[in-house]
């Protein structure tokens, strides 16, 4: 009996040299609307699946392959007798290969495109095929992509058939393929009014890389990004270095949405620098370079393999600064051909080019066996913020206790962020203690601490924390409050001459 091959795609790259090729093996090749009229049109013999089924292509195409003579030549079970005998008995003829690929859906609604038009492009037909010949894997390969036209060919050719593991193999990828599909349509099915927290979530993730290891050397890892939005890496062009590892990652995010934030304040140039996912440094100034400079002075020992993130073009007296201290990844929305000169003598040095990235709706963090969501935390609106204390702070003292918030809300709890002319001077993060954070902060600080401002990421539950920074020299606090000792915490900068802002909301970050 000759062997016969579904063929339907949507996307028709190299289907019609995978046709020809399986034509030339001994296949016969049924196929459908657009794709039978393009492989026709490259001399691929083809059946038409009407010829198959006896009945015509109905409804503006769709119900084309629902009709048992197909569904039931790809779901037999050739290993079955009564199947064999049921497959005679209906006269249909089984079919060995399925090679299907979908209606371009998430291509379409990523547009801007009318109900009608995201509706006609949900597949019916196919995943009910991919479906069928995934589940009768031991009979049928079923092929859901073009990738996969090579190592199917070649097995064909050095075996005369797809091997069992292969077809087991192809079968997870259109299972996979089939429940993307899925999700894309109950996504946009929900919109954008949907429930943040529905009872049942389904996740589409695409690998973007496999990364050398994790976050140690002895941890596999790789990076999967959500399909059909934007990630880290989008529109990120890579200009020179190494891959980007797991914790390069995870940094790169911590500093690309700290400069976000900082953006916010309208300053002409912002700089960042992180190391381990906590700000060891961040400023604004007049111009990138006093930036920088505002943010390696805040901690320089621990720049040291840091990630910088600038908020605009580096020129080349720019990049021979950076370049005096080894960097793990600078990012930047442009570089000069001069700075670019200058970095390519710096090879181990990532050097990344890209712009602002939107803040997700939602964040997660894994637990065993599950995960936490949550809506992604945010600055919120300054004219709800009050001055507690008796003495005020002065409009610079504000400016930078504004700037000392932002970078607060990113650095681990418990959090102590020091501040002075627009940039850090003093970082207290990750403490169980706020007073142990306080002290880190001010020892950070050193003599810069006289004058400086504080923000702590939440409220202080005892008066000692803000005596701590009184008696290191910090004349203003910017704190959300909520405490039931607020009155002593008050009581107590009200004594030192200390100004205090609460915000009314807290920014914990573990």
């Amino acid at each position: 009996m000759k062997r016969r091959a579904l063929v339907s795609v949507s996307d028709k790259r190299g289907v019609a040299a995978f046709a020809r090729k399986l034509s030339g093996m001994g296949f016969e090749i049924i196929s459908t609307g657009g794709t039978a009229k393009a492989l026709e049109e490259s001399r691929v013999p083809v059946i038409q699946v009407s010829e198959i089924t006896g009945a015509p292509e109905m409804l503006d195409g769709r119900v084309k392959t629902l009709h048992p003579k197909i569904h039931g030549g790809i779901l037999a079970d050739l290993e079955n007798p009564e199947h064999v005998t049921q497959l005679v008995d209906h006269d249909i003829g089984p079919i060995d290969l399925v090679c299907i690929n979908l209606y371009p859906f998430e291509e379409t609604v990523a547009g801007d495109p009318s109900e009608k038009e995201a509706i006609e492009q949900i597949d019916v037909g196919g995943p009910a095929m991919l479906r069928a010949a995934a589940k009768n894997f031991k009979s049928v390969a079923v092929v859901p992509s073009p990738e996969f036209y090579n190592e199917v060919l070649s097995e064909l050719e050095n075996e005369g058939q797809v091997s069992e593991p292969t077809r087991r193999r192809l079968a997870l990828a259109a299972f996979r393929r089939t429940a993307g599909y899925d999700a894309a349509i109950s996504d946009w099915l929900a919109g954008p009014e949907r429930d943040l927290f529905p009872e049942r979530i389904t996740v589409r993730y695409g690998k973007v890389s496999s990364l050398r290891y994790g976050e140690n050397p002895h941890q596999e890892a790789a990076y999967y990004a959500e399909e059909g939005g934007e990630h880290l890496l989008s529109g990120v062009e890579k200009l020179q270095g190494r891959e980007i590892s797991f914790n390069n990652l995870y940094d790169l995010d911590a500093a690309r949405a700290l400069l976000a934030d900082l953006a916010d304040l309208g300053a002409p140039a912002a700089a960042v620098i992180v190391k381990h996912a906590n700000p060891c440094g961040a400023a604004v100034g007049g111009s990138l370079a006093d930036a920088y400079r505002k943010a390696l002075a805040s901690d320089p020992l621990s720049a040291f393999g840091g990630i910088v993130a600038l908020g605009g073009e580096v020129d080349e007296e720019l990049a021979a600064e950076i370049s005096k201290v080894f960097t793990e990844i600078l990012v930047a929305p442009g570089y000069t051909p001069g700075a670019a000169e200058v970095l390519a003598a710096r090879p181990n040095t990532r050097v990344l080019r890209a712009g602002s990235i939107a803040k997700p709706t939602l964040s997660a963090k894994t637990v065993t066996g599950g995960v936490l969501l949550q809506q992604t935390d945010g600055i919120e609106d300054a004219s709800g913020y009050e001055v507690v204390t008796e003495k005020r702070p002065s409009p610079e003292q504000m400016d930078d206790l504004l700037f000392a918030w932002r970078v607060a809300r990113t650095v681990k709890s418990n959090a102590i962020v020091l501040v002075k002319d627009g940039a850090t001077v003093g970082v207290g993060a990750g403490q169980m203690s706020r007073v142990d954070s306080s002290e880190i902060a001010a020892k950070k600080a050193g003599e810069r601490v006289r004058g400086a401002v504080a923000a702590s990421d939440a409220f202080f539950p005892f008066a000692d924390g803000v005596e701590a920074l009184a008696e290191a020299g910090v004349g203003a606090v910017i704190q959300p409050g909520g405490s039931v000792r607020d009155e002593e915490v008050v009581e107590a900068a009200n004594r030192r001459g200390v100004s205090m802002v609460f915000t009314g909301r807290r920014h914990f970050n573990h």
